[in-house]
């Protein structure tokens, strides 16, 4: 029987990913009583939206889930486009699922590979890192930024698809390759630990892979269909251990299914339109159209100074976010500004449970823990 100790784990770099902190009691090297704490990365999000019109709210989704900041997006301007009536063109939609399947397998390989890292593997954290660069070089041609888009706007993207678009998206698709965890030291590390049952899973409000990692198949894109996924053929991805290896192993069975939608979109070919709908109280006219028509120098400024006029109401819109059910509750006044703005972000129900999970496990079964659990810190902001 050993002496109990408290100690202090994070917020530092790499142990707890700098942001997130946890005090426990050890008895030995096993935890038998633990506490977590959030509270190290906070941009008040869904206050700052309140004094900002609709539009100016995408840069600030961008930084919850900053690993996957497309799909952050998309989920947010779904919410306003529900509550404003309007659809997205075609040739938008088709555009924001396949950026969104890229910006999944892109946040899929980071924490795969920050796990992996985490717990010293490092030449597989270069492998998994170099697909996650080609794909903001997709990006990038798309809308300019990488790690931050803000790629789409309400009722469409931010600009037109680049002619390179498809013929890009193509060379990803043969450079994307997938890896098999096969290493024993891996496997000792992995296999078995921090499991969760899909019941506790639910309970907690877990969602995403690793809520399927427990054997529980919800996914937004199947259960409430949105965008294109009811027109694709794929499966959702479940395994039955709820441990750090099968959360490793669902993300990249996940990654495979996304390569093959993603397919399956581009050889349906890019549909003709236009990436935004054609409304001036909506979208800004074109700087050409700015230059020379009188009407369109009012509609940019009526757009830019007062925002998008968005009737009173409310409506809760979800997207299946890379870790989980993302879901923006946006309540309208009718004025350019958002009343209020409430995120249901993945990685707060998931962190909630982390002392309970770590209940019993020792110090270093921590660090691989919470790198499978992929928690980004952005979303925990509150």
């Amino acid at each position: 029987m050993f002496e109990r100790m408290t100690i202090n784990i994070g917020p530092s770099h790499p142990a707890m990913h700098g942001t997130l902190r946890m005090v426990a009691m050890v008895d030995g090297e096993r935890i038998v009583a633990s506490e977590v704490e959030i509270g190290y990365l906070h941009r008040c999000f869904e206050k700052m939206a309140e004094s900002h019109t609709w539009q100016q709210v995408i840069p600030y989704t961008d930084r919850l889930n900053y690993c996957s900041s497309f799909i952050n997006n998309v989920g947010y301007c779904r919410t306003v486009e529900q509550m404003l009536g309007i659809e997205a063109p075609p040739r938008a939609v088709w555009a924001r699922t396949i950026l969104s399947e890229f910006s999944r397998i892109m946040d899929h390989c980071v924490c795969n590979g920050s796990t992996l890292v985490d717990l010293g593997a490092l030449t597989n954290f270069w492998y998994f890192f170099q697909p996650r660069e080609e794909i903001y070089g997709l990006l990038e041609s798309v809308c300019g930024s990488r790690l931050t888009v803000s790629a789409n706007r309400i009722g469409g993207l931010l600009a037109e698809l680049p002619s390179t678009f498809e013929a890009h998206c193509r060379r990803l698709l043969e450079f994307i390759q997938t890896l098999v965890a096969k290493n024993r030291i891996f496997m000792d590390r992995a296999v078995g630990i921090a499991a969760m049952s899909g019941e506790e899973a639910v309970s907690w409000g877990w969602t995403g892979p690793c809520l399927r990692a427990s054997g529980v198949a919800y996914d937004v894109r199947r259960a409430h269909p949105y965008d294109l996924y009811d027109t694709l053929d794929w499966e959702v991805p479940v395994l039955q251990g709820g441990n750090i290896y099968d959360r490793f192993r669902v993300r990249m069975l996940e990654i495979r299914q996304s390569l093959s939608m993603i397919r399956q979109l581009l050889d349906r070919g890019m549909p003709d339109g236009k990436c935004i709908v054609d409304d001036p109280h909506i979208a800004l006219p074109t700087k050409e159209a700015c230059y020379n028509q009188m009407e369109s120098m009012i509609y940019h400024f009526k757009l830019i100074m007062d925002g998008i006029q968005v009737p009173p109401g409310e409506r809760y819109g979800m997207v299946e976010g890379a870790n989980g059910e993302l879901g923006f509750y946006c309540i309208s006044d009718g004025s350019g500004k958002p009343y209020r703005i409430k995120v249901r972000p993945p990685c707060f129900p998931i962190f909630s449970s982390f002392s309970t999970l770590m209940m019993g496990h020792t110090i270093s079964d921590v660090i691989a823990t919470l790198g499978g659990l992929n928690v980004i810190a952005g979303e925990l902001d509150r």
